[in-house]
């Protein structure tokens, strides 16, 4: 998505994916809690001042690509990551 920038702030026991639109002031959030090796996914939250471009979207699909990358689980607690789950049946291998 062009002019999206996404940043994962790794805080150890708990960790956040914020989105940034240009031009915009508000933030898209994904939040997780680490449990060992899976990331419980808890909350994506878009203010409606970038909702429906997709920005959810994509703050999930950097998580999976980090769990990928590293070797973790996710935990779909958050009904919109979990939704995504079952839309992205190539991602099954990545489900706690």
């Amino acid at each position: 998505m062009d002019g999206l920038t996404i940043t994962h702030f790794d805080q150890g026991a708990r960790g956040e994916y914020h989105a940034r639109l240009e031009g915009h002031h508000a933030i898209g959030r994904l939040t997780y809690q680490r449990k060992g090796e899976v990331l419980v996914a808890d909350h994506t939250i878009v203010p409606r001042e970038i909702g429906g471009r997709g920005v959810a979207a994509e703050l999930v699909k950097a998580l999976v690509a980090d769990a990928r990358d590293s070797g973790w689980k996710i935990d779909p607690q958050c009904s919109y990551v979990a939704a995504l789950f079952k839309r992205h049946p190539e991602w099954a291998d990545l489900h706690a």
